[in-house]
């Protein structure tokens, strides 16, 4: 059921929080946190299964634990509520076993039954989880979540006893230990989300499995966490309070910073654009390589893009090294391809570039020659940020003077803009990827027909196929083959995205202020391992 648009479950979430925490002391003053992170918008829910961004990964991560989570240096898998596992000699069964005493938050035993439910909530197309394709792996998932299996049972997952739980993959997944370790797999509470049904990750106190407990979410203002002293690592957890800022602009975000109000600057994007150069210069920037792609998103249910020659035709009407000269400035590389350079040992397929003689053409052989008879109320969305403004608008001439058409250009806020994507709610819009795990996997089987990820209306059953084969292929260059033809159909014959420009990560913090941040081509850094040293964060004055 939507609202507008969006999803009624996700904005009942929203308007209840405002109600519910909002009441709590948004006009109080608090204690100091021992760091204040700028994090990006306001978080889009705090369930696990619901989230779809990075920014709110990063908050729930901390909240709850799956059975292993990403280590702070490597960014690799490790234990986690799993203390160890079996891995069968096919491959294709994972046996995992429970730390002993285990608990929640709020004192009660977590146990293995607590692992079937969530993932099997997960799956749950009632759920309507974006990442449930990360089940996909095991056995039956995928039958379960496009609605050809109801029995949840018989998911491919199940309790042997209290502290043992056993996994039927369809095929060896050399990932799978990263997947156990992102957001979407993480233990949830049965008990509390019965009980309050969607609105459970708002009610106080909240029984979480993590490293940290909600205090409060008060809306506009900050996330507030603070350490669980039932966490199975709280000995090693390095921090009491944490604050996340909802801070969207770029000029908000370094004038905090600058007075002394936040401590961490996440995201490149959160960085003036105009000060990159002066910033690069000082011991508080971090610049690092970094698994992320900005795309655009052609909708091919709407007309005329369910034209491939339209799509192509817009595509090859981008300047893409005009674009990243003039607005990106970080060191962003063009992109050809979908999967980033440095994605495990893996190399893509160059699609096609600039080329506006072509694009002319392929317009016209699709009936609009010079743009004529085009769609007058075709849009390109995007989300709030002074760079994707600016590429809007950059985009929005491009395909004026080349393809002659008219675009209006619509800038929603971040949940608005995420809900109007997964309902099918414009034309074409900027996207971003970054990577969950080290894999190009996670760019690529996005776009499979039965991931809540794709948000194009595209179906291909030979792009499906071949994602499969692959993911079933255990010699690395056979496999990576069946990727290359895989991306070759996504970015160079159906298009149903265009990539632009690769990113690359950038953190702003005060080595002597904060420890505990380890760049990495995930930008993943647990919340339990920073910390500020003795004396030395403003944000805590």
């Amino acid at each position: 059921m939507t609202f507008n648009g969006a999803p009624v479950h996700r904005l009942g979430t929203l308007f209840l929080c405002l109600c519910l925490l909002g009441q709590a002391g948004c006009f109080q003053r608090h204690e100091p946190a021992d760091f204040v992170v700028i994090n990006g918008p306001d978080p889009e829910s705090l369930d696990p299964a619901i989230i779809t961004s990075q920014a709110d990964g990063r908050i729930v991560s901390a909240l709850f634990d799956g059975l292993t989570r990403f280590n702070a240096v490597t960014a690799h898998a490790e234990p986690a509520l799993a203390k160890r596992w079996e891995i069968s000699g096919d491959g294709t069964v994972y046996t995992f076993h429970l730390r002993d005493g285990l608990k929640w938050s709020t004192g009660g035993r977590i146990t293995a039954h607590d692992v079937v439910y969530s993932w099997r909530r997960a799956i749950n197309p009632d759920t309507a989880s974006d990442y449930a394709g990360m089940l996909f792996y095991v056995k039956n998932a995928e039958a379960i979540n496009s609605g050809k299996l109801t029995d949840l049972s018989r998911l491919g997952v199940r309790a042997i006893d209290d502290k043992t739980v056993r996994v039927e993959l369809t095929a060896p997944t050399p990932f799978f230990l990263e997947l156990c370790a992102f957001w979407a797999l993480a233990v949830v509470p049965e008990k509390a989300i019965t009980q309050h049904g969607d609105q459970w990750c708002l009610r106080q106190p909240l029984p979480v499995s993590g490293s940290h407990t909600l205090e409060f979410w008060h809306v506009r203002d900050r996330v507030r966490l603070r350490k669980n002293t039932h966490y199975w690592d709280a000995d090693n957890t390095r921090n009491n309070v944490v604050d996340f800022l909802p801070v969207e602009a770029p000029a908000t975000a370094i004038n905090l910073y600058e007075a002394g109000q936040a401590d961490i600057i996440w995201d490149k994007s959160l960085v003036p654009t105009e000060l990159l150069d002066a910033l690069s210069q000082r011991p508080d920037y971090h610049k690092f390589d970094y698994l992320g792609s900005y795309f655009v998103r052609f909708n091919t249910t709407k007309k005329p893009l369910d034209d491939p020659r339209v799509r192509k035709a817009m595509a090859l009407a981008i300047d893409k090294a005009g674009l990243v000269a003039k607005y990106t400035k970080g060191g962003e590389r063009l992109a050809n391809h979908f999967v980033p350079p440095g994605t495990g040992n893996y190399s893509s397929p160059e699609g096609p570039t600039h080329d506006p003689v072509l694009a002319k053409r392929l317009l016209a052989e699709a009936g609009f020659p010079e743009g004529k008879g085009f769609p007058t109320d075709f849009e390109y969305l995007f989300n709030s940020s002074e760079v994707n403004k600016n590429i809007a608008v950059e985009l929005q001439r491009m395909w004026h003077e080349t393809l002659g058409i008219q675009v209006k250009l619509r800038q929603a806020e971040n949940k608005v803009y995420l809900a109007a994507q997964s309902a099918l709610d414009y034309h074409v819009t900027r996207s971003s990827w970054i990577g969950d795990y080290n894999d190009p996997n996670t760019f690529l089987d996005m776009f499979m027909t039965q991931n809540g990820n794709n948000r194009t209306g595209w179906s291909n059953a030979g792009y499906d196929r071949l994602i499969r084969l692959a993911n079933a292929t255990t010699d690395p260059p056979k496999r990576n083959a069946l990727f290359r033809e895989a991306e070759t159909i996504l970015i160079a014959d159906e298009l149903p995205i265009f990539p632009l420009f690769f990113y690359v990560g950038i953190n702003i913090y005060h080595p002597d202020r904060i420890g505990g941040i380890h760049p990495n081509i995930l930008d993943i850094h647990p919340i339990s391992a920073i910390y500020a040293k003795e004396h030395s964060s403003p944000a805590k004055k």
